[in-house]
């Protein structure tokens, strides 16, 4: 099973202007070699047969020849492979001269798409040799003794696989005929490009191709023309780009000398679900004006098992690198400026929040600190409520009172016990078993007291549950999964980790941030039964659940891209491969799909909360489901992994 993706790769030749037979002697090495990574589909730079710098060689009969004889040799010596193979070339029909991709794939060429946009500015002066696709005066054209589908409206079609092509100059024009190409159906776009390099050109260059993907929700692979380009004028660096949906999944070196080849694969289910969901994606489609021809090609089909050369991303919710400190940044202030607005609007001026010493809780008060901080609120108007129950550890304990403290933040402490132990005798509950009714007696006290303080001080009790334990249902119902604005109900747990460390290390006092950083290696748990004989934590969350890492994964391509239980283990399988074995894996995805199925019922009724990345579980946005929904279909695929 090819699970969704297709292979495919940009190349750059070496090349020698005008020598058309050493320049496919070029291209047939990097088709060959594409063909043993298993590569489907691969396209080469625009002119790549002759050269882009022929200049008016191109009006010469010598050239176009022998260019046509080259590209004819390339296809016979090539005619074995089954890959797609995409090769640019000047091509005569009757009185004009076109810019044009010819397709190709064992031994027969499939069909012809001329450059729609003939650029004739400053460095470029293309009309003075090329037509445009629009001026054509047939749908078919003469290679050889044979004739050929032309046109800028093709579509090379497989199942469910339509490839399109643009040509360089197409992509910078504001409507470029990839858009009008993908609206009609295609999901892969090909661009032969002949790209000179300037200052910032390249910044520009990879902003074009990575938005075209993301506005068409495609894959777009784009090659172009590299070292052999004559210098008279202009460099040509040689720059190839693989990008799906607004991500760029690899890209060349420029300025290399050597020939290059970058291979990846498209997610093509991904692709699928989103234009699906996206339902502004056919806005504006005119079925007439953005007629398409389709030409039928089988595909060659993939190896098994698939291995994949894309990264995978075991932390999907988690911004890396360079893009840390921005992301960060800008889901605090997401988070602030949502719970600033239910301040203003409300007009109170007080808060509530249980501090339990563990990551949610902590992320909640430093928001609302934040927010306080916005709003010229004194931060004595935040009650920080610590309650100790059977389970709390002196860790814990020790970390929230002194986070308290240290933020200048009003501090609360009511134990929990007493009331707990009289509840448990008046429901006649042995407080020795604990079991489901001694944990929850204990989170509903806790949200019992919040609430009526906030009653008592006229304020808002702010949530502290997070999107991964409301994926789950790791919350009380009407106990903790309850609040007056559930501030972190968009954010991962595996996120709410990074966000208190980086707000540790960059917002925060010496005392604050050692007691963050402790907090961050504190086991995660709900504390509510009774510590080991050391005083440490007994309950620790993810041996009971699951590893908030893969649930985390699991939630992302669940929801983001309604993905199979077949393809998420097979993701996870690479994304995971040195951390979990492969029983390991499917256990908690069984772990998952039962529990987020049957947990449905607590996130219908969710409080307010603002929605911070591309995953949300309210139920007045972006997740809507029946409490009463089946997994069984889900779980019986996960049984024949």
């Amino acid at each position: 099973m090819d699970l969704g993706f297709v292979k495919v790769g940009a190349a750059i030749p070496r090349l020698k202007v005008a020598d058309c037979f050493f320049n496919i002697e070029q291209i047939e090495g990097l088709i060959r070699k594409a063909v043993s990574e298993n590569v489907q589909f691969v396209c080469f730079p625009e002119l790549s047969i002759t050269g882009y710098t022929c200049m008016d060689l191109f009006s010469h009969q010598t050239l176009l020849d022998n260019a046509e004889k080259a590209l004819l040799t390339l296809i016979e010596q090539t005619s074995e492979l089954p890959i797609l193979s995409i090769v640019g070339m000047p091509l005569r029909m009757e009185n004009l001269l076109f810019n044009t991709a010819v397709v190709f794939q064992k031994g027969k060429i499939l069909g012809v798409v001329p450059k729609t946009y003939i650029p004739n500015y400053k460095e470029f002066q293309e009309e003075r040799w090329f037509a445009s696709g629009v001026e054509k005066t047939g749908e078919e054209i003469k290679i050889g003794s044979h004739l050929y589908p032309f046109g800028r409206r093709l579509l090379f079609c497989d199942g469910n696989i339509r490839a399109g092509i643009e040509i360089c100059e197409d992509l910078w024009v504001p409507i470029p005929p990839s858009s009008e190409l993908c609206m009609a159906g295609a999901n892969l776009i090909f661009n032969l490009t002949a790209s000179n390099e300037l200052i910032g050109k390249h910044q520009y260059r990879q902003a074009l191709v990575r938005q075209q993907s993301a506005r068409c929700i495609t894959g777009y692979i784009y090659s172009s023309a590299g070292f052999g380009e004559s210098s008279t004028d202009l460099v040509f660096s040689g720059n190839a780009i693989i990008a799906e949906n607004g991500t760029i999944l690899k890209s060349s070196e420029r300025f290399s000398i050597n020939e290059q080849l970058i291979i990846s694969e498209i997610d093509m289910a991904n692709l699928e679900n989103d234009r699906i969901v996206n339902r502004s994606f056919m806005k504006g489609y005119d079925q007439e004006k953005m007629a398409v021809r389709p030409i039928p090609f089988e595909r060659a089909p993939l190896p098994e098992p698939l291995c994949l050369t894309r990264f995978v991303d075991p932390s999907p919710f988690v911004p890396f690198g360079d893009e840390l400190r921005e992301r960060c940044e800008e889901i605090l202030n997401i988070q602030v400026h949502g719970l600033a607005k239910r301040y203003e609007h409300t007009q109170l001026k007080t808060a509530i929040i249980g501090i339990s010493g563990g990551l949610d809780s902590t992320l909640a008060l430093l928001i609302t600190v934040m927010t306080f901080d916005l709003l010229h609120i004194p931060r004595k108007h935040i009650i920080g409520i610590t309650m100790p129950g059977f389970g709390t550890t002196d860790r814990t304990y020790t970390n929230a009172v002194g986070l308290i403290r240290s933020l200048g933040v009003t501090l609360q402490e009511i134990s929990i016990k007493a009331a707990c132990t009289q509840h448990f005798s008046d429901i006649g509950h042995n407080p020795e078993v604990h079991d489901v009714t001694y944990e929850n007696a204990q989170a509903r006290e806790r949200t019992q007291i919040l609430m009526n303080i906030a009653n008592k001080e006229n304020g808002l009790v702010i949530g502290t549950g997070d999107l991964s334990e409301l994926a789950l249902g790791w919350a009380t119902y009407n106990g903790d999964h309850m609040s007056m604005y559930g501030i972190n109900s968009s954010i991962p747990k595996t996120l709410v980790k990074y966000l208190v460390e980086w707000v540790a290390k960059n917002k925060i006092g010496e005392t604050s941030c050692r007691i963050l950083l402790d907090i961050i290696n504190t086991p995660i748990s709900p504390e509510l039964i009774p510590a080991d004989d050391n005083g440490d934590i007994k309950q620790k969350t993810e041996d009971l659940v699951g590893p908030y890492e893969l649930h985390d994964f699991f939630i992302y391509h669940t929801l983001r891209f309604g993905a199979t239980p077949t393809r998420i283990y097979f993701l996870a399988r690479h994304a995971f491969k040195d951390k979990y074995d492969d029983d390991t894996l499917k256990k908690w995805l069984r772990v998952f799909y039962q529990r987020f199925f049957a947990q449905q019922f607590k996130r219908n009724c969710l409080p307010d909360g603002p929605k911070v990345g591309s995953v949300s579980f309210s139920p007045r946005g972006d997740w809507r489901m029946s409490s009463d929904t089946s997994a069984a279909i889900w779980l019986q695929e996960i049984e024949k992994l």
